[in-house]
């Protein structure tokens, strides 16, 4: 088992997300995305700039989970003001990503970023938090149906031209 550490990501981390961003994402979607679409999303949504506009935002949270002995990221997530083809409240906060190298899956660091998203959202009196993923991946849902999100709607995401149907997902938070 993995010793493994949470914290706040703050602006300074942003060049350290863009790293872990793309890792994750390859390492995920390599056998579903072509791979100069891959290049290109990751090059556009995965870069140390979008994570900084991210961390600045007001209602952003953003955490790293860390291995404890080197310090390497080895996942994130990061929650935001909703950006869903939904009917949203104010009252609503997206987990827009959650991602953790699949070597490190079932040692309860995702159950450990999930939890800082949760807390946050609570924190920030959200009543809901929402979030998409690709429908076909079955382990994610289960996860997240295991923490209590229930199906709400799709949506389309195109990555370089390819479109994927995601599932959107929410979770009542009790205040």
């Amino acid at each position: 088992m993995t010793s493994f550490q949470i914290r706040a990501a703050s602006l300074s981390d942003a060049e350290m997300l863009g790293h872990i961003g793309v890792a994750t994402f390859v390492e995920s979607y390599s056998d579903q995305i072509e791979g100069q679409a891959m290049v290109r999303h990751c090059t556009e949504q995965h870069s140390a700039g979008v994570y900084a506009q991210y961390l600045r935002a007001p209602d952003t949270g953003c955490w790293l989970a860390e291995h404890a002995q080197t310090g390497a990221p080895i996942g994130y997530a990061l929650n935001c003001t909703p950006d869903l083809p939904i009917d949203t409240a104010p009252s609503d906060i997206e987990l827009k990503r959650i991602y953790l190298l699949s070597r490190f899956h079932g040692q309860g660091i995702a159950d450990a970023l999930l939890q800082a998203s949760i807390d946050h959202a609570r924190a920030r009196h959200c009543t809901r938090l929402l979030l998409g993923t690709y429908e076909d991946n079955q382990r994610a849902i289960g996860f997240y149906a295991k923490h209590a999100f229930v199906s709400i709607g799709t949506r389309k995401f195109n990555i370089g031209g390819k479109v994927f149907d995601d599932t959107i997902l929410a979770k009542q938070l009790d205040q």
